[in-house]
């Protein structure tokens, strides 16, 4: 069974940093794309990072410069850096996986979904 658990968010002033970790069970996480994902009130879910072991990979224009990817030595956990935040960075944040890779950062193809963790960033 697949499990995923994404927790790290909080309240955090604008320009500050936090880091989001997605747990990972009953899996191989080599044998998987990652992608993080954010939905703010009254948005679309959208792709913020995605990880293709194809070698495509995806970072969204609005977080460029600012967030990056990693995952740990046990490779059971994957990791969301965010750097100066932004008030526009308000958003419940995903990790999620799908079996196939490819080119595109869709919530739409992905299969595996963890609970959303709340990011406030106050101006």
């Amino acid at each position: 069974e697949v499990q995923l658990q994404a927790s790290g968010g909080g309240l955090v002033q604008a320009g500050g940093s936090l880091r989001l970790s997605c747990a990972a069970s009953g899996f191989d996480v080599d044998d998987y794309d990652i992608g993080w994902f954010r939905q703010a009130p009254g948005k679309e879910r959208e792709g913020v990072l995605c990880i293709s072991s194809a070698g495509k990979n995806y970072t969204a224009d609005s977080v460029k410069g600012r967030f990056t990817i990693s995952s740990a030595n046990i490779k059971t956990t994957v990791y969301l850096q965010m750097n100066n935040l932004k008030p526009d960075d308000t958003a419940v944040y995903y990790c999620a996986l799908r079996g196939w890779p490819g080119p595109r950062c869709s919530a739409y193809e992905y299969d595996y979904w963890g609970q959303g963790t709340l990011v406030t960033v106050s101006s």
